[in-house]
C-alpha cells in the first residue's frame, strides 16, 4: 500500500515536472518568435499584415497567419504591438482577429485525421476537431458584417476600454520596457545570432515540439484508468465543462492544446459532443485572458484591441451556447460534416487545404493584382 502511494506521488511529480518543462519551452518559443519578429519584422510585419484595407482580405490574412503559425496569441500579440504603435487602425485590425480565432482551430481538426484508419473513432475524431472551426465560423458569420457596416466591436471595445481610463504611457513603440528570464535568453540569442530567420525557425520548432509534448501527456493523463470520475465531475453539466475549458485554457495560454487534447475524448465516444461543446466554447474564452491582463500595461489602443478578442469570443458564447436552437447549430452541423467525412476521406484533406490555406492565399493574391 505504501509502495503504491510513493509510485503515485511520483507519477504526480513527474506529470507537473513534465508539464512545467513543456510549458516553459512553449512560452519561451512564443516569447522568442514574437521577440524576434519585433526586431526584424516590425516593418515587414506591418507591410503583410497591412497590404490592404479590404476587411475580407483582412479576415484571411489573419486566418493563414494563424494557421501558420498556430497560435491565436502569438498573431494577436503582433495585431496588438502594430495597432499600439499607430502602424494599423483599430477597424482594419478586427477582421484580423476574427480571422485569427479561426486559424488557431487548424490544430485539432488534424489532430482529428490521425483517427483515419478506424472508420467509427475517424467520424467522432472529425466531428470533435471541427467543432471548434464551426463554433468561429458561425460567429463571424454574424459578428462580422456587424462590424463590416456599423463597427460594432470597434466602438464597444473602445468604449470598454475608456472605462477604465488607460493613459498613453508607454514609449513611442508602444511596447512595454523588456524584462524577465525569456528577455535574458531571447536577448542574447537575437544580439549573438545574425540571421534572425534561424531564431524564427528555432522558435516555430519549439513552438510545434512543445504543443506536441503537452498535447500528449495531458491526453495520456485524460484517457488513463482513473479519468472516468474526471470525466463525470467536469462533464455532467455544461457550465462546469465551459469552466474546465476556459481555466484549462487561460492556464496553457493555448486553445489549441486544450482543444485538441479533447479529440480523443470524443473520438473513443467517452464524452459526447454535447458535453465537449461547451469545454471548446471555453477553451476560446480562455485564450483571450492572458493577453486582456497583459493589454491593461499597454496603451488604450492596445487593450481596444485585446477587448475585441474577448468580445468577440464573449459574444459567440452568449450566442452559441445560451440561445436555444442555435445551441445546437455547432454540433448538428460537426456531426453531419464527420459522417460525410467518415464516408469520403478526401473531405478532411481538402477542407483542411482549401479553408486554412488555398483560399486565404488564393484571395490575398488577388487582392494585390
Amino acid at each position: 500500500m505504501e509502495g503504491s502511494t510513493t509510485q503515485k506521488q511520483l507519477n504526480v511529480v513527474q506529470f507537473v515536472l513534465s508539464i512545467s518543462l513543456a510549458l516553459f519551452v512553449f512560452l519561451w518559443s512564443l516569447d522568442l518568435m514574437t521577440s524576434t519578429f519585433q526586431v526584424i519584422g516590425n516593418e515587414t510585419v506591418i507591410k503583410v499584415l497591412s497590404v490592404t484595407s479590404n476587411p475580407f482580405i483582412s479576415l484571411f490574412i489573419g486566418l493563414f497567419i494563424t494557421a501558420v503559425i498556430q497560435s491565436s496569441s502569438t498573431s494577436t500579440s503582433l495585431i496588438v504591438a502594430i495597432v499600439a504603435s499607430g502602424g494599423m487602425a483599430l477597424e482594419n485590425a478586427v477582421p484580423m482577429i476574427m480571422g485569427a480565432n479561426m486559424g488557431t482551430t487548424l490544430t485539432s481538426t488534424i489532430v482529428s485525421l490521425t483517427y483515419i484508419t478506424d472508420n467509427k473513432e475517424f467520424k467522432n475524431a472529425i466531428a470533435t476537431g471541427v467543432m471548434h472551426d464551426f463554433f468561429n465560423i458561425m460567429t463571424v458569420i454574424i459578428l462580422f458584417p456587424l462590424e463590416y457596416y456599423y463597427h460594432v466591436l470597434s466602438k464597444l471595445s473602445i468604449l470598454v476600454a475608456s472605462i477604465f481610463n488607460q493613459s498613453p504611457n508607454l514609449n513611442p513603440t508602444g511596447q512595454e520596457s523588456r524584462f524577465g528570464l525569456f528577455d535574458y535568453i531571447n536577448g542574447f540569442l537575437i544580439d549573438s545570432v545574425a540571421y534572425k530567420a534561424i531564431l524564427v525557425i528555432l522558435a516555430c520548432i519549439s513552438l510545434f515540439a512543445s504543443i506536441k509534448i503537452i498535447s500528449k501527456i495531458i491526453s495520456k493523463r485524460m484517457i488513463g484508468g482513473s479519468d472516468d470520475r474526471f470525466q463525470e465531475v467536469f462533464f455532467n453539466k455544461r457550465l462546469k465543462s465551459f469552466g474546465l475549458g476556459t481555466m484549462l485554457t487561460a492556464g496553457i495560454q493555448s486553445s489549441s492544446i486544450t482543444t485538441s487534447i479533447i479529440v480523443p475524448l470524443g473520438a473513443t465516444g467517452k464524452i459526447h459532443l454535447g458535453k465537449i461543446f461547451p469545454y471548446i466554447v471555453g477553451a476560446n474564452i480562455g485564450t483571450t485572458i492572458t493577453a486582456l491582463i497583459a493589454a491593461f500595461n499597454k496603451s488604450e489602443a492596445a487593450l481596444s484591441i485585446a477587448l475585441v478578442h474577448f468580445l468577440f469570443n464573449l459574444i459567440g458564447t452568449l450566442i452559441f451556447l445560451f440561445i436555444p436552437y442555435l445551441n445546437k447549430l455547432p454540433i448538428l452541423y460537426s456531426r453531419k460534416f464527420g459522417l460525410m467525412t467518415a464516408q469520403y476521406r478526401v473531405i478532411g484533406f481538402f477542407y483542411i487545404l482549401f479553408v486554412f490555406f488555398i483560399l486565404p492565399l488564393a484571395l490575398i493574391f488577388l487582392n494585390r493584382l
